[in-house]
């Protein structure tokens, strides 16, 4: 598809466009790959004036007060007011675009607008030559998601839709993508063959910082679980894709995900921390999950057999996402290196720091034959090259990038996943803030050598 020739984001007086949009497009400026209308829609009185502060606002509170950013980015904003329902919005929204023949329209809203703003854009006649980006979450189960989708389509193709999971822009989980097909050996032993495991934990300390009601409406399995793990899941277990095109690489994701049958109530472990009943907007009664660990598998030649484990939660112990691959025991140790010591691993950081480390068993030193288990570490740390996730996403939606996005397959396919456990409403087990979840999420793991936990950094 060609470059987009204007840019409209939906949503713009509210708090995703105040944390990521605006900060993206000063980015994608100061990269010089910005010249074009961008035009903010929502319904709250404002003036161009008014959004072009909202902008500053936003960026100085980044500390990105350069004026030869900030200046072109506020010369360029447009402002629409009006209902997403009136077809008069829309109007005004064609006048401000001009001659634009190909416009970007993100869908920074909440989802129970989609549709509608979906249907005023091909009412207005937008589609044709359009691009549309979508927030997650898309839909809350399996069939919701087929619903949106379904929506979708009767306005854009599948191709000129963009499901945006703002995990996959990480430059430590692209990180994933180059160790694994940019290098031979790691293929010698990513099969099921040599690794007896994976298991992916995503760590947080704090709680629900005050979203409380959208909490007990949503949950970690829906929240990060069917979107952001088994995304990560998808590229640690996908196969060589033919290119790094999204025509190469997406496809190879979603038959991953297809190849998983869905969970199992006994693969499933819920917990809640205790305090999470007193929290703001949360039910007094309710049964929502802050913590899962899970027990996943791949039906295809490659994984056969090998338990993933996915495990998530609040007030945790660390703030800290990791992806640990164990492998097989060798079939013959040396005198020393069979009693208690771990096997071999590959360990993926993804956040907040990056990094990849290999666990191996060295010889000790002295004359006797004894083993010391060690770590051989390399820790990215954050530079100016490093690309923040929107601005990497929205400048590949400008141009027709489609790699780092989900597709119609894949979303579905990882809601089937997960769909038999997320009505579950009996009680989660409860579990101290601090610790790492309820003690039956530690027996999941534990004939597989157990959790390996995070650590606060890996400096």
């Amino acid at each position: 598809m060609s470059n987009s020739d204007a840019l409209v984001f939906f949503g713009a007086t509210g708090d995703l466009a105040y944390k990521q949009i605006f900060p993206a497009l000063a980015g994608l400026i100061a990269d010089g790959r910005l010249n074009m209308p961008v035009i903010g829609v929502a319904k709250a009185g404002w003036n161009d004036e008014q959004l072009g502060q909202r902008a500053r606002e936003s960026l100085a509170e980044q500390g990105i007060t350069d004026e030869a950013t900030v200046g072109p980015l506020v010369a360029a904003l447009r402002y629409v007011d009006g209902d997403y329902r009136d077809p008069a919005t829309f109007q005004k929204l064609r006048e401000q675009l001009g001659s634009a023949k190909a416009p970007l329209f993100y869908l920074a809203i909440p989802p129970a607008l989609f549709g509608t703003v979906a249907k005023a854009l091909g009412d207005a006649g937008f589609a044709k030559g359009g691009r549309v980006v979508v927030e997650k979450p898309f839909g809350h189960d399996l069939a919701s998601a087929q619903e949106l989708n379904a929506l979708l389509h009767q306005i854009f193709p599948e191709d000129a839709i963009y499901r945006v999971d703002h995990f996959l822009g990480k430059e430590a989980v692209l990180g994933l993508l180059y160790f694994r097909f940019a290098n031979a050996f790691p293929e010698t032993f990513w099969n099921r063959f040599y690794i007896d495991s994976v298991q992916i934990t995503m760590a947080e300390t704090f709680g629900v910082a005050g979203r409380g009601a959208f909490y007990d409406k949503t949950g970690v399995i829906r929240d990060v679980v069917q979107n952001h793990l088994l995304q990560v899941l998808s590229l640690l277990a996908m196969e060589p894709p033919g290119g790094y095109g999204h025509q190469d690489i997406r496809p190879e994701k979603a038959k991953v995900l297809r190849a998983m049958p869905p969970l199992r109530p006994n693969d499933v472990v819920r917990g809640q921390f205790a305090g999470y009943l007193d929290e703001d907007g949360v039910a007094a009664d309710s049964t929502v999950e802050t913590f899962v660990a899970l027990r996943a598998h791949i039906d295809n030649w490659r994984w056969a057999g090998v338990p993933f484990f996915i495990r998530a939660g609040k007030k945790l112990p660390v703030t800290a996402t990791e992806a640990v691959i164990r492998l097989r025991r060798p079939p013959a140790a040396l005198a020393g290196t069979d009693r208690g010591h771990p096997p071999n691993y590959v360990r993926f950081r993804l956040s907040p720091d990056g990094g990849i480390a290999f666990g191996v068993t060295v010889k000790a030193p002295g004359e006797s034959m004894h083993a010391n288990d060690v770590e051989l570490a390399a820790v990215e740390r954050p530079s100016h090259f490093d690309l923040p996730p929107y601005q990497r996403l929205l400048g590949d939606a400008l141009v027709g990038d489609a790699s780092l996005f989900a597709t119609e397959q894949g979303v579905e396919a990882s809601w089937a996943v997960v769909d038999p456990v997320l009505e579950d409403t009996t009680a989660p087990h409860r579990y101290a803030p601090g610790t790492w979840g309820p003690e039956e999420a530690q027996r999941l793991a534990a004939s597989h050598g157990g959790w390996h936990d995070p650590v606060a950094s890996t400096s």
